[in-house]
């Protein structure tokens, strides 16, 4: 579904600048790094094997250091996964991508997710963006997950792994719809071109992960016309 695009919208900051590949190379990450210092890119996420380099790379400055745990299945223990949070924080992440574990919600089990979300937050004291993958969830259960996110503390929403499906335009303002302004939306999964990219943006995303934040700048400058 296409959003009325009434101006042109720099996009830079809303990238998520993202490295998940599992053969990804120290130089490939080293490049990532680069790329989103020169465009000023909200953060560079990578997998935990890699966040010391990341943190060291970019030494404290803009953008940030983030990184994912439990992904991309979310099916590890709560314990396994504040291990897994708490020693990429000690590495230098300040962001975390956690993906949930959807049992819990399939199976209504949402004190226990409530708590291991809770639990990464308050330990690390970092902020926790917790993956719904919404591509696999029913809309109750959107908003039953949601629901439930929210009052565990987590900063962002992230709508898909992009494993099992792309963000879309109607899974964001669902998201909109129930966070208001009080949590961030981290749309994920799929965005291909600038105009996607915006449509996300202009129904509330607040963040954009993807592999392709060079390729989107370079559509978003031939729309320009600079």
């Amino acid at each position: 579904m296409a959003v009325e695009q009434p101006e042109l919208i720099d996009i830079s900051p809303f990238i998520d600048h993202s490295l998940l590949t599992i053969t990804a190379t120290p130089e490939q990450v080293s490049k990532f790094c680069t790329d989103a210092e020169k465009f000023k890119f909200p953060s560079v996420c990578v997998y935990p094997y890699y966040v010391k380099q990341v943190a060291e790379f970019l030494h404290g400055k803009h953008p940030k250091v983030c990184t994912v745990i439990g992904f991309p299945h979310g099916q590890s223990t709560g314990k396994a996964k504040l291990y897994e949070a708490s020693e990429a924080v000690e590495n230098g992440a300040s962001e975390l991508d956690v993906m949930i574990n959807l049992s819990q919600i399939k199976t209504g089990q949402t004190n226990e997710l409530h708590r291991e979300i809770a639990e990464i937050s308050e330990e690390t004291g970092k902020a926790v963006k917790a993956i719904l993958e919404m591509a696999l969830l029913t809309e109750a259960e959107k908003r039953l997950a949601t629901e439930v996110l929210m009052d565990s503390g987590v900063a962002f929403i992230v709508t898909n792994t992009g494993w099992y499906g792309g963000a879309t335009v109607a899974d964001v303002q669902l998201l909109k719809e129930m966070t208001k302004t009080n949590v961030g939306i981290k749309a994920a999964g799929g965005i291909k071109s600038y105009e996607q990219a915006v449509d996300l943006i202009s129904v509330g995303a607040t963040r954009l992960g993807t592999s392709r934040g060079l390729e989107l700048l370079n559509q978003q400058k031939d729309k320009s016309g600079y």
